[in-house]
């Protein structure tokens, strides 16, 4: 049983969890962007769209980039200073298309925030259902790729002192982009 009935998300002082904390939000983004799809349709740029929108912007210009940057930064090379000799070609392929898969994804993205950005000021705008899908289904086939692939890898390899640099330089990221907000 757990120690709480209350859900705890996970911290930064457990950053393995932490980023699959960020997928289960991403996951809640692409459903609220869903829902916002077709919402749209019959309410337009109404206040409850624009707020959405806003919301899914904000997630994914701030909280998706700094996901990727753990990943990129952090547990990918991580991941590769302890793999053994057997298995490097493989782990480097996978990282050479986990990193393929965040750059076609940074490309999507940009592509469906110039659609939101009118409807967060509450202007006409298109936002086609099946447009928003396959950017879903993208986003969603690449979660199930790192939960199946990298985190268990990263579960299996990782030393504590592994973890907490990968913690360190997550919450070091964070401030530096609260920093930057602040200002």
């Amino acid at each position: 049983m757990a120690d709480s009935l209350i859900p705890v998300a996970p911290g930064m002082e457990t950053p393995i969890e932490m980023l699959e904390a960020c997928h289960e939000r991403l996951q809640a983004q692409l459903a609220t962007l869903g829902r916002l799809a077709a919402w749209h349709l019959e309410h337009g740029s109404d206040r409850q769209a624009q707020q959405a929108a806003t919301n899914v912007m904000r997630y994914f210009d701030i909280a998706a980039v700094n996901h990727h940057l753990d990943e990129e930064e952090d547990l990918l090379p991580a991941l590769k200073a302890r793999i053994d000799s057997g298995r490097r070609d493989a782990l480097q392929a996978l990282i050479e298309s986990i990193l393929a898969d965040h750059q076609e994804m940074f490309a999507v993205w940009a592509a469906m925030r110039a659609r939101l950005e009118p409807i967060s000021r509450g202007a006409e705008a298109e936002l086609p259902a099946d447009e928003v899908e396959r950017f879903a289904e993208r986003y969603r086939r690449h979660i199930e790729r790192e939960e199946g692939e990298v985190l268990p890898l990263a579960r299996e390899l990782l030393k504590e002192e592994d973890i907490a640099a990968m913690s360190s330089a997550m919450t070091g990221r964070r401030r530096q982009d609260g920093e930057r907000r602040s200002s």
